[in-house]
């Protein structure tokens, strides 16, 4: 029964821990080793057991991601069909292969969430020296920044640790969207990632069925106490929150 409590626990701590500053494995799956689970088992479990935390956590910042709009839409597209190419990779590469520059790629992402307002407001300056005007504001996906939330959405699929801190430097620099909706749209690719994994887990591995219903229980709970954290937290508390985070994922990879 403690276990189980514990296991409870956990979840609500890592659905709100998804809904903020998007680094839910950080807690959760070190617990589940800790129980005794395999390591992919207690993989395979916390992907499914964090699925509803994403969905509490989109309930939460549902009015964000209606705002969104088009943007929305293109994430679960891009985030669904990259985490599908990231599971194959998983599957297909030696383990290993990827792991190494992990925590360097976080560091980096961390960095550029960390400079974010400098960098969008240089390349508006930047534009409007070269073409007289000022820049409009971007509420869609350029190409580029499409190919980069598919490419996190690939990393996603692969790996997962740090992929939250990626998609908010990826929309908070390619697109002029507020900070809390970046946050409800990083939670949004969190909660498609994991479903597109945890299907196929489902598929080719061997859940712990117990403990991922328990972990499931916590973390919808969190995740939608999260998101309603994460809509009033000023932007500066938000952005060092995400790029503090990070580094700690990263340190704990290294």
């Amino acid at each position: 029964m403690l276990d189980a409590l514990l296991v409870v626990v956990t979840g609500f701590g890592a659905g709100v821990l998804s809904s903020t500053v998007g680094v839910a494995s950080l807690l959760s799956f070190p617990v589940l080793v800790g129980l005794g689970l395999p390591p992919v088992a207690a993989n395979v479990s916390n992907t499914l057991g964090l699925i509803p935390g994403g969905l509490g956590g989109v309930v939460g910042y549902r009015r964000e991601v209606r705002e969104a709009g088009p943007v929305a839409r293109m994430i679960v597209l891009v985030c669904a069909v990259g985490a599908v190419a990231g599971a194959a990779l998983l599957l297909g590469l030696p383990p290993g292969v990827f792991e190494a520059v992990v925590p360097y790629l976080i560091l980096f992402t961390c960095a550029l969430v960390g400079i974010q307002p400098r960098v969008a407001a240089w390349l508006r300056a930047r534009h409007e020296r070269r073409h007289g005007e000022q820049l409009a504001e971007r509420r869609h996906m350029s190409p580029a920044t499409t190919a980069f939330a598919t490419l996190t959405g690939v990393y996603g699929g692969y790996f997962g640790a740090g992929a939250g801190v990626m998609m908010v430097a990826v929309l908070g620099i390619g697109t002029d969207l507020e900070l809390r909706v970046v946050n409800g749209l990083k939670t949004l690719s969190l909660m498609v990632g994991n479903i597109v994994a945890g299907l196929i887990f489902v598929v080719v591995a061997d859940p712990r069925w117990d403990v991922a219903v328990l972990l499931a229980v916590g973390s919808l709970v969190g995740g939608y106490v999260g998101a309603r954290i994460g809509r009033v937290l000023p932007d500066a508390v938000f952005r060092w929150a995400v790029v503090a985070a990070g580094v700690v994922a990263a340190l704990l990879l290294f």
